[in-house]
This record gives C-alpha cells, structure tokens and sequence, in this order.
C-alpha cells in the first residue's frame, strides 16, 4: 500500500536529474509513489534515463513542463538556473494542485532541487511539506547556510583574506579553494547562494546525498544548528550514496572495459572530468607529458574544448594523433588507453583493475569512486568542486591534492600530474594511507545503504529521522528533538492555519506525553489546554480532527 505520493523538482542539468532518480528509487523502494516534474531544455542528456525509468513499470511517472522565456540577465549557471526555475512557479503550483484534488494518493510532500527555494511558496501556498534534496556533500551545505555569519564577520573578498575560512564541522578551507560561485560577493552568482541558504530555514527538511560515516562531524554540526547561528536549521536526513547504475551487460562489452580486463588489479589511474571538463591543446600536452614520465597503466577519457577541430567524441586515432604529443600513443600502448568519447564512468571504477581516479571533484563522481573503494587525486574546476578537493583530503582522507593554478583556467603542469599519479598509486605512505581510507569508505558506503543502515529509515545515527516524509516511522525517542523543531517552525504561523483558539502547538510526531515538557514558556493561563494534533489531519482536512491531552 502506498503511504502517499511525492513530488521531485530537478533542475534541468544531466548530474542533478540522474541523482534525483536515484532518490526517486529510493522513495519508490518505502512505497511512495513518485511524480517527477522535468522543465524543458532542448536534447536532455538523460532523456534516454528517463524513458528507461518511465517504462520500468515503477510508480515513478514524469510531468513535463512547458517552456518558459530564458533569463538573459545573469552572471554564471547558478543565477541562470535560479530565475529560470523561478519562472516555472506557476507551472509548478499547476501540477501540485492537481495532484491535490486527483492525485490516487495523498501528497506526502514536495522535494525541490537547492538551486528551485522559490517552490517554497508554491508549497506553502497549497499547505504542502516542502524540502531541499541536495546533491552537494554537507560541507558544501554547511558553507552555503554560514555565508550571512561569513558576510559579517570578513568585508572583503574570499580570496583577499590570508586566514582560512572556518565554518563550524568543516576542516578549515583556503580562501583561494572557496567555491568559484562565492568569489565574487557582488555577482549575482554569490548572491543567489546566500538567498537560498536564507531559504533553507522556511523548510521541513534537506535531503543530503551523504552518509553519516563519511561526513560526521559536519552534519552533527548542521544539526545542532551551528551553521546558521540566529536561524532556524530544518532537520538534515542524509540518504546517500545514491548512485546511478549503469547497464552491466552493455558496460562489459565497452572498449574501454574489454581493455581494463587485461590489466592487473588496481593498477590502473583512471582520468575522467565529467560533462564539462574540456581541455585546450596546451593542457592537453601537459597531462600526456605527466602520464608517460608517472610509468602508471592509465586510462583516459580525453575531452578537449574544441571538438570541430578535434573530431571529438568519434573514435578516430588519426585525429586522437594530432591532439597529443608526436608518438606519443605509440610509446604508451602497451599501458594506457586513450578514449576520446564518452566513457562508462560508474562502471570503469568498479572494475577490479582500477586503483587510482583522477576526477574534477564533481559529488556524484566522488561518491561513485567511494563506493567501489577508489582513492581520489583531486583536479577542480567548477563550482564546489576546489572545496570538495580539500575536504576530501583533509576531512574524509580519501583523496589527494594536485597543485592547480586556478588562475590560469586550474593549469596543472606535467611534473605536478606525474608526482600525483606516482604518490597515489606507488608505495608511499601517502598513498597507502587514502588508499586504506577509500576501502574504509567504501564499506561504510555499503553499511550505510543496508537495512538498518543510517542512511536508510530507521537507521541510527543523524539519518534516524529520514522517516521525516511519514509520522509513522517516527521512533518515540526522536520525537522530544523533532518537536521542539516543529515548534519553532510552526510558531508564526498557526493563528493563520487553525481557527481553535487552543491549538498552540502542531507536530508530525504522534501524540505522546513527553514531547509536550518541551513547551516549558508557555502560557497555559492565556492559552489553556495544550492539544496535540496529527498534522496530516489538519492540512488534509482543514479542521481539527483529534486532539491528545
């Protein structure tokens, strides 16, 4: 039996949607059915996932929405995707409160992508849960909830500070290795990150693409509301690694897989920069130049920025020849592979022959290489991706550093790629150490997804409260914290909601005594009888129902 219907909002980009599937599984999997609303952008990358999701007879189905005008105010991809995602509100508030009135199953909740807070309103509108699933690590949450506390406590820009930026469960970050959208406070890429963490305080909760062994001390201090100091911090329900799965048969088959096949355990580097990691020629000759000299078996999928002069993604070793080094593929065959296309990522780092990645620091890259125990040598580009490298190193231990020149579009020099290779996959000690770290991990990974696990519900840890979509699965231990939440969000609010001049107080946590000594400023004298109300009756019907007490 369902226990309700949930609403997913991505953001139309491959990384966001693909993850989002994932936790529509997820959902799918504690029987909750599932709508995922899709804005259109012309030839989705994933448009072939989500045939295959639609016609797997899941009870996941897909709203298309319909096109909306561009933004063409905007100073990088993340405002750009912001006031896009703003302007599909109206279309949004459509599907949701037809779902309301029709829908089979009742409407537990709607989850949004962190780059679409302006769904916030369309859920409050229409008295629906709301809550952020957030594909980013929680270091990166973190960061994004404490910028107003980082706003007033530093005037100048990130990378004109000589101190490391401390955020509360987070290894301390070098201002150079803040994210790239927060290095210009007066773009409007920085501002509409603080915008949404401003936002994140009117949630139910935030959905983390995180596990609670990976990131421990972060999210104990996410939930004890360190991270955003005089604002309220809506509970934090880690469900990761949700990773997606490829097709087995079809990656066995791969070119690239049938050579990893012929390669000794572990013993292979694997470069790969996810969907915008292109690389000029100059570049290019540099980590061809590190390769060789590192004397690693290596496997690369080589993308590089002008693909009209490259013949890239087809497969044509002659034009492979004038990308890289004179003779270089010759003198390198009988240990690396050059693969100018794209690659079966998830499906290479499972690969027994793999022990070493060479990643951009992207979070679905990262956790995909956690997973199969992969140690990391981190090479940022984007976005989060230089605090990722960082954390990843210094917090998790599973990834080494690569000395990046980012201000010369993340340069990195043959030298410093042949000493990174030879440190991560040789017998020092460093590369022993994160190599043992990534097997840790990726038991923990394993642990954590397992029944019972933390980042399933009713599992310990922080993820104990993941039930967060269903009062039933509320354990009467957590109910005294989770009030007391509930009572903060609820507090301005219930004059407007309730006509019962009594009713001071509503929980998604069943009625129980002990929660009730949590409201110790009361004024029972103004106020009278204390009522416990199950909140799905008061939003579903409109009017108190059953009362406790």
């Amino acid at each position: 039996m369902t226990k309700g219907r949930v609403v997913l909002l991505p953001i139309p980009t491959a990384g966001h949607i693909m993850s989002m599937l994932e936790l529509a599984k997820l959902l799918h999997r504690y029987h909750f059915s599932v709508t995922i609303l899709v804005a259109p952008v012309p030839a989705l990358p994933v448009d072939d996932c989500i045939a295959t999701v639609a016609a797997s007879g899941l009870d996941i189905d897909f709203c298309h929405l319909q096109p909306v005008d561009l933004p063409n105010d905007f100073d990088g991809p993340e405002d750009f995707i912001s006031a896009y995602m703003e302007e599909q509100k109206h279309l949004i508030k459509s599907v949701v409160h037809y779902l309301l009135r029709s829908g089979d199953a009742p409407l537990s909740a709607l989850i949004v992508n962190f780059f679409a807070t302006g769904a916030i309103d369309v859920a409050a509108d229409l008295d629906v849960p709301c809550y952020v699933y957030f594909a980013s690590n929680a270091a990166f949450l973190a960061l994004m909830l404490y910028l107003p506390t980082l706003e007033e406590k530093f005037n100048q820009e990130f990378e004109e500070m000589e101190e490391e930026v401390r955020v509360p469960g987070v290894c301390p970050i070098p201002p150079i290795s803040m994210p790239s959208p927060f290095l210009r406070k007066k773009s409007g890429r920085y501002t509409c990150f603080v915008h949404h963490g401003r936002r994140y305080s009117e949630l139910k909760g935030i959905v983390i693409n995180t596990f609670v062994d990976l990131e421990p001390a972060t999210l104990r201090a996410l939930e004890d509301g360190l991270c955003a100091p005089g604002r309220r911090t809506p509970p934090v329900y880690p469900v990761g690694p949700l990773i997606a799965r490829e097709d087995g048969e079809k990656n066995r088959q791969h070119e690239c897989v049938v050579w990893l096949d012929g390669q000794p355990a572990r013993s292979v580097v694997f470069l790969c920069f996810g969907s915008r990691g292109c690389f000029n020629a100059v570049q290019v000759g540099e980590i061809a130049a590190g390769l060789e000299r590192s004397g690693s078996r290596f496997l690369w999928a080589l993308r590089v920025e002008s693909d009209e002069a490259f013949g890239i993604p087809n497969r044509e070793d002659a034009r492979l020849e004038e990308v890289l080094p004179e003779g270089f593929l010759e003198r390198t065959k009988a240990r690396g592979m050059v693969w100018p296309s794209w690659a079966p990522q998830a499906g290479i780092l499972a690969h027994r022959a793999v022990g070493g990645f060479v990643t951009h620091c992207g979070w679905n890259s990262c956790l995909e290489s956690l997973q199969c125990g992969v140690p990391l040598l981190g090479w940022p580009l984007h976005a989060e991706q230089h605090s990722n490298a960082v954390v990843m190193a210094e917090e998790m231990g599973v990834a080494l550093q690569l000395k990046v020149e980012r201000a010369n579009d993340n340069f990195v020099k043959a030298e410093e790629l042949e000493r990174g290779v030879r440190t991560l996959m040789g017998e020092s000690e460093e590369g022993r150490r994160v190599r043992a770290k990534a097997e840790e991990t990726m038991a923990a990974a394993k642990k954590a997804r397992e029944e019972g696990g933390s980042s399933l519900p009713n599992g310990k840890g922080t993820a104990e409260k993941n039930s967060g979509l269903d009062s039933k699965d509320i354990v009467a231990s957590e109910a005294n914290n989770l009030l007391k939440k509930e009572w903060i969000l609820l507090e301005g609010s219930l004059t407007q909601k309730f006509t019962s001049t009594n009713t001071i107080a509503v929980s998604q946590t069943p009625p129980c005594l002990k929660p009730i000594l949590q409201f110790e400023k009361i004024d029972y004298e103004k106020h009278g009888k204390l009522l416990l109300l199950p909140y799905a009756s008061c939003y579903q019907h409109g009017a108190v129902k059953s009362a406790c007490w």
